[in-house]
């Protein structure tokens, strides 16, 4: 078994308003509340950290499945939208919808693409994010898939 250590430091300054920063190997950034939250909105925070922690873990996943399945892969990108609820004062975040469009050069059939529609599903069960959110963030995938012509 091999276990990987990631590391971060965090500072904050004082209160809820204030503007506070991360650091890790990769990442450096200011971090505060959301403006949709009330807050000073400036560099990034725990909302879209966990979407992107989910987004890049998703999108990764799925380029190594396409490419192990040796499917000829022309484009991939993806939106992904966080939605948080707040009732009663409690923020909850409660959904992820990831909307992948995977484009299959021309040489790609129509086994190919029922592959890759099957891999979309499976790459989001595979991802450590998903894995580790599942049962607490509801996951959707809501994927475009094509052919090139």
């Amino acid at each position: 078994m091999a276990l990987h250590h990631f590391h971060l430091k965090a500072d904050w300054p004082g209160g809820r308003n204030e503007v506070g920063y991360i650091e890790s190997d990769k990442l450096k950034t200011e971090i505060s509340i959301p403006k949709e939250m009330n807050g000073p909105d400036i560099g990034t925070n725990p909302d879209e950290m966990l979407l992107g922690a989910a987004a890049t873990c998703y999108i990764i996943s799925l380029a190594a499945m396409i490419e192990r399945a040796d499917l000829p892969l022309k484009e991939l990108d993806m939106e992904s939208e966080g939605i948080v609820d707040v009732t009663e004062g409690v923020f909850t975040y409660k959904k992820i919808i990831h909307r992948p469009r995977v484009l299959l050069s021309s040489e790609a059939d129509e086994v190919d693409l029922n592959k890759l529609n099957r891999l979309i599903e499976k790459a989001e069960k595979s991802c450590m994010i998903s894995k580790a959110i599942e049962g607490n963030v509801e996951l959707e995938m809501d994927a475009e898939t094509y052919i090139s012509e």
